[in-house]
């Protein structure tokens, strides 16, 4: 990382408050860190051209979508040439139930994070994606409870 691109404790404490609340006027946000709203709103503006800052979204709740299951799906292949792998992504690019996609090291390949309405919904996902791409294995556990989901990042390692 570039030395003007390290994050000073104004600005962790900036990023701190608008990952929790990214639509607090800038009046509220400059008292919540301690900074008149001019700096703040150019430091505000400086975390976004250095890319710390990448989009602003809305965080919506998935139960009011009806989208009650959340399926981790781990996927083996035995195929590692490229050509299955962007084959592969796009596949999964373009199912909009699949919220997250991991490749990993291990004994698992890929890791998928599914949001459906029902188990009948996730047996379409399933059969959906096994019909479009080759897979060894695909394997699914079910979320019985969320105990902790967040969009805030940790900012100790910055």
């Amino acid at each position: 990382m570039k030395k003007n691109n390290v994050l000073n404790d104004i600005d962790k404490r900036i990023l701190s408050v608008l990952q929790e609340n990214a639509d607090l006027p800038i009046s509220e946000l400059s008292k919540k860190v301690n900074l008149s709203a001019t700096p703040c709103w150019a430091r505000i503006n400086k975390l976004y051209k250095q890319g710390f800052i990448t989009k602003k979204v809305a965080v919506v709740d998935r139960l009011k979508l009806n989208l009650n299951v959340v399926a981790f799906v781990q996927v083996k292949t035995s195929n590692h040439n490229m050509e299955w792998a962007r084959k592969f992504v796009k596949v999964i690019s373009d199912m909009p139930e699949v919220i997250e996609f991991y490749r990993l090291s291990g004994s698992i390949d890929y890791l998928l994070k599914v949001l459906v309405p029902s188990i009948e919904k996730y047996d379409e996902f399933y059969k959906k994606l096994t019909d479009k791409v080759d897979l060894t294995d695909v394997s699914s556990s079910f979320s019985m409870e969320e105990i902790k989901q967040t969009s805030s990042l940790p900012l100790d390692y910055a």
